[in-house]
């Protein structure tokens, strides 16, 4: 009796057993009269063996990778010392039985048998052939491990998993919507949804009291590593909670993930107010692999002649100091490129001071005694062999520039580990940002959050000094998902709206629907949303999303595999009541 196995289960055990295996061939290899063929699914891989006399033999000289072939053989154990430690399947092998080439394969544009580094555009055009590489269908079979783990989590607790619309109502959550025109409402739009905030709150006011989905959002906004055009994130919704549950909730799931699926156990998450965050780090989202916090040292350099930091004092602003563990090594060519990398990350210039053991030695020496010196070695806890970079500028400027170098130095220091694991919660943040170029106030979360306790009262006084019950999730340097308590009655959200500088007007075409449901006994109820795209990619020790999804965007926000967004036909754009304006391709310009 021929039994099917995968590529990856016969085990020594097995020896005397009539097998099928299915697959591709991974590699193909001819030695002393033999041919060695390696048969790869995607939980291992089997090697083969053609004798010479075997009716097969010479269908096996042509065979290429890629090609793919159904087999019956016979498992044995290999020749001592043939062995093969690397592999799972590596103590047998199975001598051949019968052949069956069921598709011949193309030369492939890269290699899949071996994990090198491929153009990016190049990958995504042939994504089905990146797919069959180990790391890649390791990375996208991890997603699945999480995903499941997440809504057994839930399960367990009692939420219920709630499917929401992709057509909904545009409203404004911060990015630009993708927009879907109507073909029965002519000049009306439907968005694509930027996530489900309004429509998981009404599941409270429907009295689902707990809801969870693995929702699918899209935002149309600018590319980089760590965002896609479309992404997917964990969404949970609770009634009748505070900020407290839901913490709970979230960090335990997290910890579940990470034992179940990566056999970690997790400590339980420091927790950092922002303004600590900022003080300390210079960003909300700190990674907590390493130390190298930030001090602020304006006392140090009181009455300085000093005029860049001279100027920063008497204007209020701030001098950030970090400390680069054996930086004192650097050439002065090394700190001119160090200064650069600064000015990228936004700085004006940057000082820097050398704690060589041969002397102290800075890029404003006039400028810094050894009282200075000595003052700033205990500031940021340096040692002889150190170095402390200098960012002088209005105080959050400052610090925001200090924890891009931060993250920079940890970077080039070998501080930043990918299998390590550093979470922490960020909480109390400001409930209002202002945009540096418009000067603009807009909500640091969302409209929908609700202040602090206490913080009402400045709503119409100083609203600047809110506070809101908003905590995000973050774990080295990224920022996992954000999460608050909602604002539940209705006259407080309208407050809320009126004080972004809304019209009645506005808040009854934007969201009057959602207001009017918070007048039917809406409970108090908060939630959270985590980015799986970022857990994933993260768990999977990978710096890119396209890593760790099955089919993504490139930076230019293209799907190049199906070359999409392209063209559609006129009449479908007459059937939408839509025009292009857009100038005509390149090539259609050239009259091609």
């Amino acid at each position: 009796m021929i039994t099917r196995f995968s590529c990856g289960a016969l085990r020594a055990s097995d020896a005397g057993a009539a097998v099928e295996l299915n697959g591709w061939v991974n590699r193909r290899r001819d030695h002393g009269g033999l041919i060695f063929v390696d048969l790869r699914d995607r939980d291992g891989v089997t090697q083969i063996v053609f004798d010479p006399t075997h009716v097969s033999f010479k269908d096996a000289e042509h065979l290429r990778n890629e090609d793919v072939l159904r087999i019956t053989g016979t498992v044995r154990k290999r020749p001592a010392g043939t062995e093969n430690s690397t592999l799972a399947t590596g103590e047998i092998e199975v001598g051949i039985d019968s052949l069956e080439i069921l598709n011949r394969s193309q030369v492939p544009p890269f290699q899949i048998n071996v994990d090198a580094d491929v153009d990016v555009d190049l990958r995504l055009e042939y994504r089905y052939l990146d797919l069959r590489r180990p790391r890649m269908q390791n990375n996208i079979i991890l997603r699945h491990k999480i995903v499941k783990t997440m809504r057994d989590f839930f399960d367990e607790r009692g939420f219920v998993e709630i499917e929401t619309p992709m057509l909904i109502k545009s409203t404004p959550e911060g990015a630009r919507d993708y927009l879907v025109p109507s073909r029965l409402y002519p000049g009306e739009f439907y968005a694509l949804p930027q996530s489900p905030q309004l429509l998981k709150q009404i599941c409270m006011i429907a009295g689902f009291g707990k809801y969870m989905q693995i929702a699918r959002c899209m935002r149309d906004e600018d590319q980089r590593a760590d965002r896609q055009p479309e992404f997917t994130q964990l969404d949970v919704e609770m009634s009748f909670t505070n900020q407290e549950d839901v913490i709970e909730t979230m960090e335990s799931c997290i910890r579940r993930v990470w034992k179940n699926v990566l056999g970690v156990d997790l400590a339980p998450f420091p927790r950092l107010t922002y303004d600590d965050a900022m003080n300390k780090y210079g960003i909300d989202k700190p990674d907590l692999r390493f130390g190298l916090e930030l001090a602020q040292v304006n006392d140090i350099f009181a009455g300085t002649d000093f005029v860049v930091f001279k100027s920063v004092i008497d204007t209020e602003g701030a001098i950030v100091a970090l400390r680069y563990p054996g930086g004192a090594s650097l050439s002065r060519r090394d700190f001119d490129a160090l200064t650069e990398e600064a000015k990228t990350a936004g700085a004006r210039g940057m000082v820097w001071v050398a704690l060589g053991a041969d002397g102290v030695k800075s890029s404003a020496q006039k400028f810094i005694n050894d009282d200075h010196v000595a003052k700033l070695r205990s500031a940021t806890q340096s040692e002889t062999g150190d170095a402390i970079l200098l960012f002088a500028d209005a105080r959050a400027h400052a610090l925001a520039v200090a924890g891009k170098m931060r993250n920079a130095v940890g970077e080039r220091c070998g501080l930043r580990d990918p299998k390590q694991f550093s979470f922490c919660w960020v909480l109390d943040f400001p409930y209002l940002e202002v945009d540096d170029e418009t000067g603009k106030a807009y909500p640091a979360h969302h409209p929908f959050t609700s202040p602090g306790e206490g913080q009402w009262q400045y709503l119409h006084t100083d609203p600047l000094k809110m506070r809101a019950q908003h905590y995000d999730m973050v774990l080295n340097g990224y920022e996992l998902g954000s999460g608050s308590i909602r604002i539940h009655k209705p006259e407080e959200q309208r407050a809320i709206f009126e004080m972004l500088g809304m019209t009645p007007q506005q808040i009854q075409d934007q969201f009057g629907f959602f207001v009017k449901a918070l007048e039917y006994g809406a409970p108090p109820h908060g939630g959270m949303a985590l980015g799986i795209d970022r857990i994933v990619m993260l768990a999977a020790g990978e710096n890119h999303l396209r890593d760790v999804i099955a089919f993504p965007k490139n930076q230019s926000a293209r799907d190049v595999m199906m070359d999409a967004p392209s063209a559609v036909p006129e009449q479908l754009l007459r059937d939408l009541y839509l025009k292009s304006t857009a100038p005509p391709p390149p090539d259609q310009a050239a009259g091609r």
